[in-house]
């Protein structure tokens, strides 16, 4: 892989161009930094053990209660940071020392909001929604529990009601103004894998966060063109600001983060004939335009049993695909997904949060990580994480039995 293309005004402009070259092609006789280590799995070949990938992003981090709980158990003190800066969101940043604790061998660079949307929900009352840039509505449940419940679109029904939506401005320079600084950090260092994770940039979610399940689903059916353009004005917002981050980024960035939610614990949420029809295009479209402008490995998280949709997801160029949600359908069937598809795909996630985080014990814990490990890990392809967020339920014991279980048994080459 190269890293040293056109990067003119871009982070790695000032980067020596042999600097951020991983060792690849297994000389691993010397120790690996943690992005070579990441390289290596996701290149199909063994490291010198599994990479860990924890606290990137909104699908591999933790919730508030559990990092608090964690941080006290380690007896460290700091104040909390969120992923977007977007507490409502309850997704953390975690510091530096807990990332080194966890030895996690990913560091993260996210966009933001507009500045006007961060200053108009800071004035609001409290416990009252979140209004995100497109107009969709957090609402708290429970203290400290969101969820986007208002969907500002939902009596939309034709193409003047998408032309006449009140649309993101996804020009506006706030959204990526800390990005290069963030990024050339993290080359100049390079040290850690860099995953970008732009903040919601899909368009199957989008637009059911926008008019709501009970009446975007209907629309697919009877209504296809007026859902066919709202799927396809969202993906065009979608890849104007992806073209912007990408542009701050240049080439210090090892993975890039998409997705849209597919699944459910039984099956997909649409059928393989309409994703076939109406998404896969859109996807396809999504992910050619973002390998035309970076090197970067294409991250695709989609949750639930999404078995039936793995070819279509490595046709279009899907590289890793998270979170291997193991407690739905045939995802559960890892030794299957690793024989089907561990020449094609790079696996992230697959330790259950489900059952066996919030609800086992630490040595449950400790023979769930071998299990994954044995099944995922050989030759490389796999990287170790929670199935999507770690949630309030899971007390920091399993959190520090499943990274301490990736280092016993996931040191190559593997014992059986």
């Amino acid at each position: 892989m190269q890293y040293h293309g056109n990067c003119v005004g871009s982070p790695c402009a000032a980067i020596p161009k042999n600097l951020r070259e991983p060792r690849l092609g297994g000389d691993h006789s010397m120790p690996l930094t943690p992005r070579e280590r990441v390289l290596a799995a996701i290149h199909h070949e063994e490291p010198d053990r599994v990479p860990i990938v924890i606290g990137a992003s909104n699908a591999t981090s933790m919730k508030l209660k559990p990092y608090r709980r964690l941080k006290e158990l380690l007896g460290h003190q700091s104040e909390d940071a969120f992923l977007y800066d977007w507490p409502e969101l309850g997704t953390v940043l975690p510091d530096e020392f807990i990332l080194q604790r966890l030895r996690s061998d990913v560091r993260g660079v996210w966009d933001r909001f507009p500045q006007a949307v961060y200053e108009r929900n800071r004035r609001r009352p409290p416990h009252t929604p979140f209004i995100d840039d497109w107009g969709i509505g957090q609402v708290e449940y429970e203290p400290g529990v969101w969820f986007p419940s208002l969907h500002p679109m939902q009596a939309a029904q034709s193409l003047k009601d998408i032309e006449n939506y009140p649309w993101p401005d996804m020009d506006d320079p706030y959204r990526v103004a800390h990005v290069r600084q963030r990024a050339q950090q993290l080359a100049q260092e390079n040290r850690y894998a860099i995953m970008a994770t732009p903040w919601l940039l899909f368009p199957f979610e989008r637009a059911i966060a926008l008019q709501g399940m009970e009446h975007f689903f209907p629309n697919l059916v009877a209504n296809r063109d007026f859902a066919l353009a709202l799927l396809h004005k969202i993906a065009e917002l979608c890849k104007k600001l992806m073209g912007h981050f990408l542009r701050e980024l240049g080439e210090a960035v090892d993975i890039i983060k998409v997705g849209d939610d597919l699944g459910m614990q039984d099956g997909l949420l649409i059928s393989p004939k309409m994703y076939r029809e109406v998404l896969k295009p859109i996807h396809a479209d999504y992910i050619a335009f973002i390998k035309q402008h970076t090197n970067a490995k294409v991250f695709f998280h989609t949750d639930g049993d999404v078995f039936d949709l793995i070819d279509d997801l490595v046709e279009i160029g899907v590289d890793i695909l998270n979170p291997i949600q193991t407690s739905a359908g045939r995802m559960s069937n890892l030794g299957e997904l690793k024989r089907r598809y561990g020449k094609n795909l790079c696996f992230c996630g697959a330790i259950d949060t489900y059952r066996v985080l919030p609800y086992g014990t630490p040595e449950q814990v400790r023979q769930e990580v071998r299990r994954v490990i044995e099944l995922l890990a050989p030759g490389g392809g796999y990287l170790l994480a929670s199935v999507h967020t770690i949630l309030d339920e899971v007390p920091p014991e399993n959190i520090l039995a499943m990274v301490d279980a990736a280092e016993e048994f996931g040191k190559y080459p593997l014992k059986g």
